[in-house]
């Protein structure tokens, strides 16, 4: 048996190896790739940035709405019981108003009721001023649309033509905020001050 090597099995020769080697870089080709790659990750970084500038963006604005939905539910809840609470605190006003006023001679049993309701009273309204609800006796000031609701208009020469003349109900605010406008009676001249203006007018 021949041990003769069979020539197409022998290893190739560098000369017919047909892959052309790497070339070697420039140190200007090193460069530019060098700070093609920095622009490259530059620009990775500066998106990743933008991302996360925006998520921060949102959560504020999340977290900011979520602030004010849970103020709002908080302060309508205490709005719903201060108008309940001043309901209570004007029938209470009302019932003190409806006894008779004070007289030498009277039962001692109304002189206790009377005190006994009066001191409640005061009470309830120092409470109630200590947490943000006030009594505003509208009596005497001009109307105003924001705080008073017009129940009657009257004729009055005592009384500026605009003011209010006479309060049904209190107004109430909570931390200067309105909860429940006064019932009021407005003031308006009489016809004979009503004609002698309209004729200065004229005469002006």
């Amino acid at each position: 048996m021949s041990n003769t090597t069979d020539p197409t099995n022998s290893d190739p020769s560098p000369a017919n190896n047909n892959a052309s080697p790497e070339l070697p870089q420039t140190p200007e080709q090193v460069m530019q790739a060098a700070t093609a790659r920095i622009a490259e990750l530059e620009a990775e970084l500066a998106e990743m940035k933008e991302r996360w500038l925006r998520a921060e963006a949102e959560t504020a604005n999340v977290r900011a709405r979520s602030h004010r939905e849970v103020n709002e539910t908080r302060q309508y809840a205490v709005q719903k019981f201060a108008q309940d609470v001043v309901e209570a605190a004007d029938n209470l006003h009302r019932g003190l108003d409806s006894l008779p006023a004070p007289a030498a001679g009277e039962p001692e049993i109304v002189t206790r009721l009377r005190e006994g309701l009066d001191g409640i009273e005061r009470n309830l309204l120092n409470i109630l001023e200590r947490n943000g609800i006030k009594r505003e006796d509208p009596t005497g000031t001009p109307f105003d649309p924001n705080l008073h609701q017009a129940m009657a208009e009257q004729e009055s020469a005592a009384h500026a033509p605009g003011s209010v003349m006479h309060a049904w109900t209190p107004a109430w605010t909570l931390n200067g905020r309105l909860i429940r406008p006064a019932m009021v009676v407005v003031a308006k001249a009489p016809p004979g001050e009503i004609t002698a203006s309209a004729k200065l007018d004229t005469t002006a």
